[in-house]
């Protein structure tokens, strides 16, 4: 059947492909090894575009899956955006990374720490120590916005480096969440009703919500974890003519950042000229519901610096 992808008649070769598209991820390795012993270039990538186009589809149903999920859990979101380019990578490579830095930071975090001084440590740690910053080189890259590229960098663009800064400070029960800010990303920390339960850091005892207490203050996460006020912040808003709303001072939902990523990855490949990932980008953002919104695009560096 596969080397019947290598057909002159385009319908023959369409009934071959749908077929192999039927059959799912379990063609892959059959496909795989055939791909490896054919030589003709033309016939490869026939392969190769049937390979992909069954990985895609098992991605978009993982993303309505997500989509549908009672969770939403973000690591599981930022995880299937990654394997959209790396359609092999183990989730567990990117936990084993979130809990290696964030067992760092829990060695130096006290009960009688204030909300500044944890956020001091995360900093330290997460900037100075393992040497996290903002890819202003690259800023447009694609590669910023796949979570296990930038945990191995060490650079990615503001949302992709607040997720990681949310992730790591969530699994220490430090209430640090999104703000979906016009052209930029940053967090905020909120209130804390609640303990750390620092004699087992890997055990999450409070479950975090993120519509629980009051803004406490914001960190930019693409700059060293700078922190700054609400007054920053409308500040920003009044500097790009943007009216306030209350949503721009608040934490959004997990869905708004996988969609904020994604929109970030269609001007990505946008600025590349790859046009057939923008199509299959776009896609992925129909499966939550959102169009492409450019006034929530992040600026590249300089043009969003609120302190």
């Amino acid at each position: 059947m596969i080397a019947l992808l290598d057909d002159d008649d385009e319908e023959v070769i369409h009934h071959v492909e749908e077929k192999l598209l039927s059959l799912g991820v379990s063609v892959i390795p059959i496909l795989e090894h055939e791909w490896g012993s054919i030589l003709n270039l033309t016939h490869q990538q026939k392969i190769e575009n049937v390979i992909h186009r069954i990985q895609f589809d098992n991605l978009l149903t993982a993303l309505r899956h997500w989509r549908d999920s009672e969770e939403q859990d973000l690591l599981d979101g930022v995880y299937i955006i990654a394997k959209y380019r790396y359609p092999d990578l183990d989730k567990q490579v990117l936990i084993n990374e979130i809990d290696r830095i964030r067992l760092d930071i829990w060695l130096e975090l006290h009960f009688d720490l204030s909300s500044f001084e944890k956020v001091r440590i995360i900093n330290h740690i997460l900037y100075q120590v393992h040497g996290f910053k903002g890819n202003t080189d690259q800023y447009h890259d694609p590669q910023n916005s796949f979570i296990n590229v930038v945990l191995e960098s060490k650079r990615g663009n503001p949302i992709m480096l607040a997720v990681v800064y949310m992730l790591i400070a969530q699994r220490l029960n430090i209430p640090i969440y999104g703000v979906n800010l016009p052209q930029h990303f940053v967090l905020a920390y909120k209130e804390e009703n609640f303990t750390i339960q620092a004699q087992d850091p890997f055990n999450i005892k409070h479950k975090l919500d993120p519509k629980e207490g009051k803004v406490l203050f914001y960190i930019n996460a693409f700059n060293q974890g700078a922190v700054f006020s609400k007054a920053n912040l409308e500040q920003f808003l009044r500097q790009i003519k943007i009216e306030p709303k209350l949503e721009f001072f608040e934490p959004c939902d997990n869905p708004d950042i996988i969609k904020r990523v994604l929109r970030n990855l269609v001007v990505a490949y946008e600025k590349i000229g790859k046009q057939s990932k923008v199509s299959e980008v776009r896609e992925m953002l129909s499966i939550l519901g959102e169009p492409l919104l450019s006034d929530f695009e992040d600026t590249t560096p300089g043009e969003d610096d609120e302190e």
